[in-house]
């Protein structure tokens, strides 16, 4: 069923939760998004701002505005500058064995922001959640869970500082008194309205949303923020993931909470181009944290859609069009050397460059950190998935 906006208009593009999507296959307009949603574009002073209170580059995901729109951040930089503190929220749908690049993306950037400003981070597993949107069992989303967990633990974070949950696990207690707290603050109609639910979506699917949005409230965390209720809530996403917070952000002062702030980024395009967000049906739209070096490399040769000409005369008259190139794309994720990621920029654009030496170029990339992230998920074991996951206070959380 076609998407329709308040008005009864049929949308040009649907970006919720649960699917991103542009009319007629086309790209997302990112402006009009932010404009909707009701957010700010991140400009070039609060990317300065970064790099002078933590004394460390802006990481390239904030230099190349992959992370480019933000609700309240200066509210959390203003505290930060004086002495105040806060924490992260980010989370995860555990929905595949296995995470593709896009998946990385606010894991590689919460971590970047965890070392930067030495706060403490919570990650929620919402094996509920999939349980009940992809027909999973229980045990099965309890079970990708975990698996996904060391995905994410293999990102790096620091077991003091980091307390990862399942829902399945951990809801109840002060989690859930804020949960009903949310739940009596918003209507039928208001969730509707927010994320399209129809008469035919089951209850579950309905009374979810105060459970991804009650991470956001210190209280729900009594062994990690007990009487510290006016700390402050940073949640890095991608922008699909908004509509959860708009609704959390309108309920908190009701409720006597800060409304949470974001961070939140662009979608990481397929491999075959700008359409939306990659599909975990379809093993050949992504490259996966599993994939061999031969698979990636058959990949980008074989589905990485070109921006460049149809024959070597023609390129080198008119060079690549960057617009829609995904190897360029993915180099602007992922290859860390602004000078090299110009130099190619310009002399592909130019047609000095062939689509085959940039290609080469990202696989070599790619190969490189599904490699070294392959290493680091061998090391996870069992007892250190426990361990981020015990529930316990974190005494140096903000050292």
């Amino acid at each position: 069923m076609a998407a329709k906006d308040e008005g009864g208009e049929v949308e040009e593009q649907v970006v919720n939760p649960w699917e991103v999507s542009a009319k007629d296959g086309g790209k997302i307009d990112y402006d009009k998004l932010v404009d909707k949603f009701g957010c700010q574009r991140l400009d070039q002073s609060l990317i300065d701002r970064f790099e002078r209170l933590t004394s460390r580059p802006p990481h390239v995901f904030l230099r190349r505005g992959v992370f480019f729109a933000h609700r309240d951040l200066n509210d959390i930089l203003d505290a930060f500058e004086r002495g105040g503190k806060f924490y992260l929220y980010t989370g995860r749908g555990p929905s595949s064995e296995a995470l593709h690049l896009g998946h990385l993306v606010p894991f590689m950037f919460t971590k970047y922001l965890q070392d930067a400003f030495k706060v403490p981070l919570v990650i929620q597993l919402t094996d509920d959640e999939k349980c009940m949107w992809k027909n999973l069992s229980v045990e099965e989303s309890q079970r990708l869970a975990r698996e996904n967990a060391k995905d994410i633990i293999a990102c790096g974070f620091d077991v003091s500082k980091t307390f990862i949950f399942s829902d399945f696990d951990y809801v109840g207690g002060a989690f859930y008194k804020n949960m009903v707290k949310v739940a009596k603050c918003v209507t039928y109609n208001k969730v509707v309205g927010i994320f399209g639910f129809t008469g035919e979506d089951h209850i579950g699917k309905i009374s979810f949303p105060p459970v991804q949005a009650v991470p956001s409230f210190p209280s729900s965390f009594p062994h990690l923020f007990s009487g510290k209720d006016n700390l402050r809530c940073l949640i890095p996403c991608a922008i699909d993931q908004d509509p959860y917070f708009r609704m959390t952000r309108d309920v908190a002062p009701r409720i006597g909470y800060h409304k949470p702030a974001l961070i939140e980024s662009l979608f990481f395009p397929a491999l075959q181009g700008e359409t939306g967000k990659m599909s975990a049906s379809d093993p050949n739209s992504a490259i996966y944290v599993t994939d061999s070096a031969k698979d990636i490399k058959n990949k980008i040769n074989k589905y990485a859609f070109s921006g460049g000409q149809d024959s070597i005369e023609n390129h080198r008259k008119y060079g690549a069009n960057l617009e829609v190139d995904i190897p360029i794309k993915y180099l602007g994720f992922f290859l860390e050397d602004d000078a090299e990621l110009e130099h190619i920029r310009r002399e592909y654009g130019a047609g000095r460059m062939l689509t085959g030496e940039v290609k080469k170029r990202l696989i070599e990339v790619l190969t490189e950190l599904v490699e070294r992230h392959r290493r680091a998920r061998a090391a996870v074991t069992d007892e250190m998935v426990d361990a981020f996951m015990a529930v316990r206070p974190l005494p140096n959380m903000f050292n």
